[in-house]
């Protein structure tokens, strides 16, 4: 929790990962590409008192993420988002078994979230439903351009990529997280486009598809996706240390997505190890649209609960405290309406 001015926020991280890019664990070059092009983003947009050695920032470890989250982050609750990047890899980049134990072991801290790729077919399917069975995650997060042998990324309207949306609603794996978001180093970045949610998300209304990093810097295309399917959401992961390098330009981004989408569908995320929690948190709080930019409204103190944790808690059914809860609303002035209910009150 975090508490300023009298007001206290419930803080959910709905975007970390555990990560192993130690030199023993990277397959090839393009291993240490990944996580350089990782460190670049870290050392650039960061305050020059958060900045990590290279050392420390191959590898945090269980130990390291709950302090930085929990002791020194205001973090109430974390949502685990592993990358599998197994042609990088030879263990894979996010730490699957350290990540889904320590999540067992702090249920009230962490959620762990679990991967897959439709072009493991069958097989795959049958990982998946096995993986579930021992692990009972409600939420996947999904890379589409992740190399595959000779394929460098998928799409969410390929015909396996559907196999396995159904086997996600099949199981009750209701939220999908999609890295949507800047290209890294070696990937394609025409492979994280985002016209392939407008398609999945109107076919399966039933699941919850969080666009990672809101589809920077696709961001116009998200939003008009997004502000005509209700059951897509934006994720700020990336977007939030823009408050420090470029804070006229973050606040266009969340200016955009309050006008179009509202304040129920955007999920604070450090993105966890890129950057900590605690810096992130304070300076939202703290952030206001410039008077200049008159065609966005102020940010309000309500908004900022939502989007600090409120929205994700209620996604991912989390028990807030009495005291940090908001009541409950009508329906955003922006975004969509549920069009269900408009299409019956034309009749």
């Amino acid at each position: 929790m975090y508490t300023k001015d009298g007001e206290s926020y419930y803080i959910v991280d709905a975007h970390v990962a555990l990560w192993d890019a130690r030199p023993e664990n990277q397959r090839n070059i393009h291993g240490k590409q990944f996580i350089d092009c990782f460190y670049d983003y870290h050392r650039n947009l960061s305050p020059e008192g958060e900045v990590w050695s290279y050392e420390d920032y191959l590898y945090q470890g269980g130990r390291r993420l709950l302090k930085d989250l929990f002791e020194d982050g205001y973090v109430d609750h974390a949502i685990f988002q592993p990358a599998a990047l197994t042609e990088f890899y030879v263990n894979g980049f996010g730490q699957t078994e350290e990540a889904f134990e320590l999540a067992r072991a702090n249920p009230t801290k962490l959620t762990y979230n679990h991967n897959f790729d439709p072009r493991n077919g069958e097989q795959g399917l049958d990982r998946l439903r096995a993986d579930h069975e021992k692990m009972k995650f409600t939420g996947v997060k999904l890379y589409t351009a992740e190399w595959h042998g000779e394929s460098r990324g998928w799409k969410l309207t390929d015909p396996w990529a559907v196999r396995y949306l159904e086997a996600c609603r099949e199981l009750g794996v209701t939220n999908i997280h999609i890295h949507k978001g800047p290209t890294i180093r070696p990937l394609d970045r025409d492979a994280f486009d985002v016209a392939d949610i407008d398609h999945v998300a109107t076919d399966f209304t039933d699941l919850n598809f969080v666009v990672e990093h809101v589809g920077l810097p696709r961001l116009e295309d998200f939003c008009w996706i997004a502000t005509q399917e209700p059951n897509v959401y934006g994720g700020l992961a990336v977007a939030m240390p823009f408050m420090h390098t470029r804070p006229r330009y973050f606040a266009q981004i969340l200016g955009e997505l309050l006008y179009w989408i509202g304040e129920d569908r955007i999920f604070f995320s450090s993105d966890y190890a890129i950057w900590t929690p605690k810096w992130l948190v304070e300076r939202f709080v703290d952030f206001q649209i410039p008077e200049d930019l008159t065609e966005y409204a102020p940010i309000s103190t309500d908004q900022k609960k939502k989007i600090l944790g409120l929205n994700a808690a209620k996604m991912y059914g989390l028990d807030v405290p009495a005291e940090l809860r908001l009541p409950d609303a009508d329906e955003t002035a922006t975004g969509p309406r549920d069009p269900e209910a408009a299409d019956l009150a034309s009749v």
